[in-house]
């Protein structure tokens, strides 16, 4: 079992950068993939970005690919969201999962959610 918690989250203008981060705690992060979803006000929570149990495989949404980046780093049982290039459009509460067998875009896939950390991008 893993309790992901999230942090990195703050406010930023349009075009500037941010890293978001989340700790897993349990012996065996390895064996999870993770992934980043967010959710802004009145929508459902949405898939941003995962990466499967060795971090050589990673998916995004469309909506961010070529400007955010998703990476782990299993001896600080930790991944990692670059967000750079961000837009009023990408403000939303973000969320870090994590599952044994599943590294899609279903929120239904993932077992293990961190309470989130909230990104918001001023114009």
């Amino acid at each position: 079992q893993v309790q992901p918690v999230e942090s990195g989250g703050g406010l930023v203008q349009a075009g500037g950068s941010l890293r978001l981060s989340c700790v897993a705690s349990g012996r065996t992060f390895s064996s999870y993939a993770m992934g980043w979803f967010r959710q802004a006000p009145g929508k459902e929570r949405i898939f941003v970005a995962a990466i499967a149990w060795s971090g050589t495989n990673t998916r995004y949404a469309d909506s961010v690919k070529g400007r955010f980046t998703i990476s782990r780093d299993n001896a600080k049982n930790t991944v990692y969201l670059q967000m750079n290039s961000l837009k009023p459009e990408d403000t939303a509460v973000y969320y870090c999962a994590a599952d044994k067998t599943y590294w899609g875009t279903s929120t239904d896939g993932y077992d293990y959610w961190g309470q989130g950390t909230q990104v918001t991008v001023s114009s």
